[in-house]
């Protein structure tokens, strides 16, 4: 190959380039991006009066869990719970999943014994056991109520439906704990 050759090769693709060069520059000063004040997009969100757990008990206080236990159904309550075991398991013995095991949970203790599930550092440290009202609090919106804890469940916002849900919870076990009376 003379050098000829090897010239007209550099030449074109020195050409392109320039071309290239050009064509981008144009399309820049023609289409120019608006670019947005903050960046990100906005996440239209109920905002709570309050935050943190005065928060989660605030929402949990608006009907007394034991007034709504009075009409709740175990049946509703086992239906509702559905869109728990993707998580959980219900039955006596279950395995632990992505959550532990919910048989016999109501009125025993928080963060620990669930068959060696390995709870979260939040959940550990608020201790405690999960009676009717503390369930209703934390059902209602679990990382309000127990910051840090790994459950990602958004929570049930209808009251009747977490009530229903209690009711289920308690009827799991070998002796069910009665469930609270509203006081007249």
């Amino acid at each position: 190959m003379d050098s000829f050759e090897i010239n007209k090769i550099l030449g074109a693709i020195l050409g392109t380039c320039l071309v290239l060069l050009v064509t981008n520059f144009t399309a820049s000063a023609l289409f120019a991006p608006k670019q947005p004040e903050k960046p990100g997009f906005e996440i239209a969100a109920k905002e709570e009066a309050s935050h943190g757990k005065e928060g989660a008990a605030a929402a949990a206080a608006a009907e007394p869990i034991e007034k709504l236990l009075q009409t709740a159904s175990v049946e509703k309550g086992a239906s509702a719970a559905k869109k728990c075991a993707a998580c959980h398991t219900f039955e006596k013995g279950g395995p632990n999943r992505v959550g532990p095991n919910l048989y016999g949970i109501v009125d025993d203790h928080r963060g620990e014994d669930r068959g060696g599930f390995n709870f979260s550092a939040a959940m550990k440290a608020k201790g405690g056991t999960w009676t009717v009202d503390e369930l209703n609090k934390f059902l209602t919106n679990p990382k309000a109520y127990i910051p840090g804890t790994a459950m990602g469940f958004a929570g049930i916002q209808k009251d009747s439906e977490r009530a229903d849900v209690i009711a289920y919870l308690n009827s799991l076990a070998d002796n069910p704990k009665p469930l609270p009376t509203a006081a007249k």
